[in-house]
């Protein structure tokens, strides 16, 4: 660090999380909570402020500034073209031990999962993880993180009273995308040398072995989900068709992953993932609440469902009562028919 902080203003931090220039959308989720948090708190007296970590990622910060960010935080670096947990580790602790924010917000993400744990080890503070929802308390500035605990059963409140910064991880979706300000949206960029020599750093990536195609779930536009009333596996057959009618993906309740039917990947609820799909087909689900919490926010839901009494139906839009092995084949059918340019 070459400069003298300002530490005359509290900060509320957000970790910008990118891979090879893209920037993962929970980034932006964070930062409207970030300027959320601040508004409650004293309005413009707090700065809500981004760290971006990379290289050759400077021209994000544009990004940033639109999404509510006063100040980035640029730690650019050769070291840290491609991410390994030391080198950015090291360098978000060092610029958090030095401008001493009093609150951390990062993604929880496969990324911010293993980043956050080790830069709250090294700045000896808590960390409450997968958080789904943030709330202040604007006297005593405390950040109460709230995380589904017990296998989903149980929410917890979290507090973390004595040791700054207040850190939290957050689930991709739970938190609105917030309307970025206008393209032009200026703020401070200040480029912080990280010092280290790619000869310091006990790990080196190779090389990248590809996987299994990850599952974006949280940001699908159309979810076919099913649940115990699919009646077994074979019943994800008639999901998937109708998903891939609807340029969809499948989904499911966690009965169905518990089972061994499909994997957790495709879980939404409390324990899984969080969406906001333009069109949520809940079939055959009752709608537990650990279950609704996941996909509540949908902007069009439509259950199908043989129990006329099934709580999916208090937070449906639309509700069909049946037997979703007859509705979702008449499903396909029209929807074919449609296709083919006839009319049903």
């Amino acid at each position: 660090m070459t400069e003298t902080p300002d530490l005359g203003a509290p900060r509320i931090w957000v970790l910008i999380e990118q891979d090879a220039g893209q920037v993962h959308p929970v980034s932006w989720e964070l930062l409207g909570a970030a300027r959320r948090l601040a508004s409650e708190l004293d309005g413009e007296a707090t700065c809500v402020e981004a760290v971006l970590p990379g290289y050759g990622v400077r021209h994000l910060a544009a990004e940033a500034f639109r999404y509510g960010a006063s100040r980035v935080y640029l730690l650019e670096d050769p070291v840290l073209a491609l991410y390994r947990n030391l080198p950015y580790a090291l360098g978000v602790s060092r610029l958090a031990q030095t401008y001493r924010p009093e609150i951390l917000l990062i993604g929880a993400t496969t990324l911010g999962r293993d980043l956050a744990s080790t830069i709250a080890t090294q700045l000896e503070t808590g960390l409450t993880a997968d958080c789904t929802e943030l709330t202040i308390d604007p006297k005593l500035r405390i950040l109460a993180a709230t995380r589904p605990t017990f296998g989903g059963n149980l929410m917890a409140t979290i507090l973390c009273r004595k040791h700054r910064p207040q850190m939290a991880t957050v689930r991709p979706r739970v938190l609105p995308l917030p309307e970025a300000l206008p393209r032009g949206a200026t703020g401070e960029i200040l480029a912080v040398e990280l010092d280290l020599r790619e000869a310091d750093l006990p790990v080196r990536r190779l090389r990248l072995i590809p996987g299994a195609e990850r599952l974006n779930l949280e940001h699908a536009q159309v979810i076919v989900a099913g649940g115990r009333g699919l009646g077994g596996p074979d019943g994800l057959t008639l999901l998937r068709q109708l998903a891939d009618l609807l340029g969809g993906i499948v989904a499911v309740t966690r009965p169905l992953v518990d089972a061994g039917w499909i994997s957790a990947d495709h879980q939404v609820g409390q324990t899984g993932k969080t969406v906001r799909p333009k069109l949520y087909i809940a079939a055959g689900i009752s709608g537990a609440v650990q279950h609704r919490v996941g996909m509540g926010d949908a902007n069009l839901i439509l259950a199908i469902n043989r129990d006329p009494e099934a709580p999916i139906f208090q937070i449906a839009h639309l509700g069909i009562v049946g037997d979703l092995h007859e509705v979702i084949p008449e499903l396909i059918r029209q929807l074919q028919t449609l296709r083919a340019g006839d009319s049903p």
